[in-house]
C-alpha cells in the first residue's frame, strides 16, 4: 500500500538528507534558537500571502512554515537531551486536539462555535494546572498591537477591563469620533504611530510597556482575590 501522503514522507526525506552527514553544512549547523528568525519571517510571509489572497503564493508560504516545524523536529530528533521527532510531534497535536474536543470525541454537547469557546478554557486550565494567573502562557515575542489585544481579552476572564489600567484615563475624544471600521481603525492608528514618529518616540516600545503596566494590574487583582478565598479547614 501506498503512503497517504507520499509528499510529505518526501519533504521529511529530504531535511533529514540535508542534515545528514556528506549533506549541507548550513542545514547541519542550525539549532533550535538559531531558526527562531526564519520561523517568524516565514510566518509573517504567510500571513502576507493570506491577507493579499493569493493562493499561489499561500501554497508556497505554507510549504516555508511547514519546512521550519519539519526542520526543528530533525535537530530534537539528533539531539541527546531532546530525541522526538516529527512522527512524536504529530502524535501529541493528535491527543491534544482530541483532548481539546470532547464535543466531537466524546460526550459532551457543543452547538456553536461560542459553546465551544466557553469550556475551553476548562480544558487547558486540566493541561496546564501550573498556571496561576490567565496571562501564563501569552506569548511575549507578539507584536504589541496584538499583545495588547490578546492581553485585554485574557484580563476580560479575570474580570479586570481596560479601564481599570494603572494610568489616568484620557480625556474624552473630541475631534476624532471613534471607527467604525477596520480601515478607519488602521488609519487612525498610522496617523498615531506617524506623530509619534515626529516627536522621536517608539509606538511598538510604548505600547509594550503599557501593556506590562496593565498585565501588573491584572497579577494584583488575581493575588487580591486568591488571598480573600476563605481557607481549607485542617
Amino acid at each position: 500500500m501506498s503512503a497517504p501522503h507520499p509528499g510529505l514522507d518526501e519533504l521529511v526525506a529530504t531535511v533529514a538528507l540535508l542534515r545528514a552527514p556528506g549533506g549541507c553544512p548550513w542545514d547541519a549547523e542550525q539549532t533550535h534558537e538559531s531558526l527562531v528568525q526564519y520561523l517568524v519571517e516565514e510566518c509573517w510571509e504567510l500571513i502576507d500571502a493570506i491577507e493579499a489572497g493569493d493562493r499561489a503564493e499561500m501554497l508556497e508560504e505554507l510549504g516555508d512554515v511547514l519546512y521550519q516545524v519539519l526542520f526543528h523536529a530533525d535537530i530534537a530528533a539528533h539531539t541527546g537531551d531532546e530525541r522526538f521527532d516529527i512522527d512524536d510531534v504529530a502524535r501529541h497535536m493528535t491527543a491534544k486536539m482530541v483532548s481539546r474536543h470532547p464535543h466531537v470525541f466524546g460526550d459532551r454537547e457543543a452547538e456553536t462555535a461560542d459553546d465551544v469557546v466557553a469550556f475551553w478554557e476548562d480544558l487547558k486550565a486540566d493541561e496546564k494546572p501550573h498556571r496561576t494567573s490567565v496571562l501564563d502562557g501569552v506569548p511575549r515575542g507578539m507584536p504589541a498591537l496584538a499583545l495588547a489585544r490578546k492581553v485585554l481579552g485574557k484580563a476580560e476572564k479575570a474580570g479586570v477591563a481596560a479601564q481599570d489600567a494603572p494610568w489616568p484615563a484620557p480625556p474624552e475624544p473630541s475631534s476624532v469620533a471613534a471607527p467604525g471600521t477596520e480601515e478607519e481603525l488602521g488609519r487612525q492608528l498610522f496617523g498615531l504611530v506617524a506623530a509619534a514618529r515626529e516627536q522621536g518616540l517608539d509606538a511598538e516600545r510604548a505600547l509594550r510597556a503599557a501593556v506590562r503596566e496593565f498585565e501588573g494590574e491584572v497579577r494584583r487583582t488575581e493575588q487580591a482575590r486568591a488571598a480573600e478565598q476563605p481557607r481549607p479547614v485542617e
